[in-house]
């Protein structure tokens, strides 16, 4: 067993296909396979089955998943760690953010630290709040950028970035001159609601319950798993929905959506700098969080 091989294992599992894993590392699928069963035969356990065209980890296999990461990233922060001894900001450095920041806002702060950085890469995990946080607790990731604060012990989160939510409606909706609703005219609109685990529900749970409301009142005609699926469900009319404005600004901007206020309802929230509570941040790490603070 060597470092690359687990490097293998874990982009076969984050991929979920040998073939695409090899693509990734510029190897066959017959050479991965190799890998696969050389550490197989090593542990002496099956690590991953094929079901149909998806390979996934076994129970095994998703126990060595947890400790590779952790490897690979003690790897990367050694490489780090030494670049920056020689005066050098140089490495990998793996990040994670929830649905808004992941998709709106760490790309662009990922573009600015590579071009400060030429010498870094960045991989960027993109997931909902619960999945972020458990992936900084696993060590999958260093640090992530999350849309709700946790209450486990072992995570350190400082508040980043403010953010507004707003009621989003299709373009000649027959709201679509007023600026503000009531309560009682929105939890009679069909709506499109968040998944569970999402940093954008619990912030809607939290603003109801301010005001002794909940999402139950709520007359609720769908349930979507990311705010790309939710604004095409808007545009389409299946409902209305609250959503940052920052993932709308594209189509606010062209008039295709348009935002309302709900009266009597404070949408604002913040992102929170998530990481694993008395980890010291790698030398790339420092340095993405102090561009992250910058911008």
């Amino acid at each position: 067993m060597d470092l690359w091989q687990l490097n293998i294992f874990c982009r076969v599992i984050d991929r979920k296909s040998f073939s695409k894993a090899g693509e990734s590392v510029h190897l066959s699928q017959p050479t991965i396979s190799s890998h696969i069963k050389d550490l197989e035969d090593h542990f002496e356990c099956r690590l991953i089955d094929r079901l149909g065209k998806e390979a996934v980890p076994t129970k095994a296999g998703e126990l060595l998943y947890l400790y590779a990461r952790k490897l690979i990233t003690l790897r990367d922060e050694a490489e780090a760690a030494i670049a920056e001894f020689n005066g050098k900001t140089r490495g990998h450095l793996v990040v994670g953010g929830s649905t808004i920041p992941g998709g709106y806002i760490l790309p662009k702060i990922i573009g600015a630290f590579t071009k400060t950085y030429p010498e870094t890469s960045i991989s960027l995990l993109v997931g909902d709040t619960e999945k972020i946080t458990r992936a900084v607790l696993s060590g999958e990731v260093e640090l992530g950028i999350v849309g709700a604060r946790t209450s486990d012990i072992n995570i350190s989160q400082e508040k980043l970035i403010d953010d507004e939510m707003r009621l989003i409606i299709p373009s000649g909706h027959k709201w679509s001159k007023k600026k503000e609703v009531t309560f009682k005219n929105l939890s009679k609109e069909p709506f499109i609601l968040r998944e569970q685990g999402s940093g954008t529900l619990k912030s809607i749970q939290k603003s109801f319950a301010k005001i002794g409301m909940s999402v139950k009142s709520l007359k609720i005609v769908a349930e979507m798993g990311n705010t790309t699926a939710i604004i095409q469900g808007i545009k389409n009319r299946v409902g209305v929905s609250i959503l940052s404005t920052v993932a709308v600004e594209d189509e606010l901007n062209t008039g295709t959506l348009k935002c309302l206020s709900v009266e009597g309802l404070s949408l604002e929230r913040n992102f929170y700098l998530t990481m694993r509570k008395f980890r010291t941040p790698s030398p790339l790490g420092r340095a993405f969080i102090e561009l992250l603070k910058e911008l």
